[in-house]
């Protein structure tokens, strides 16, 4: 909650007990896919390297596991990873400014007539 993902991964070398690490492996994992997450909206691509740092993988192996397995849309190239091949933006909808220009009148209208 506070941000502090490498801790995950430190408190599994630090484990109590070998029976812990499954459920570190489970959290880790689900650090990594927030922070995937969180990446692939933030931005258009990062290198290879910013990438590996970013999930917390000891490899750039690990990595391009990680991208086949869990993110096949994403593509790998020139030492980079390519989050979405193209972000459409959002389309807008056109608000009916006229329409509500005429109903705030009438409500200042009728609010006058309370008063």
């Amino acid at each position: 909650m506070e941000g502090a993902y490498n801790r995950v991964l430190s408190a599994r070398q630090n484990a109590p007990h070998e029976t812990y690490v499954y459920f570190m492996d489970l959290l880790a994992k689900t650090v990594r896919d927030e922070i995937a997450g969180c990446s692939e909206k933030a931005y258009d691509y990062l290198s290879i390297n910013d990438a590996r740092q970013m999930l917390l993988f000891s490899s750039d192996q690990e990595l391009l596991e990680y991208v086949k397995e869990e993110h096949p849309e994403w593509e790998v190239k020139n030492r980079s990873v390519f989050f979405q091949k193209a972000k459409e933006p959002t389309p807008y909808k056109e608000i009916p400014s006229l329409q509500l220009i005429n109903q705030t009148l009438s409500y200042a209208r009728e609010l006058e007539r309370i008063v």
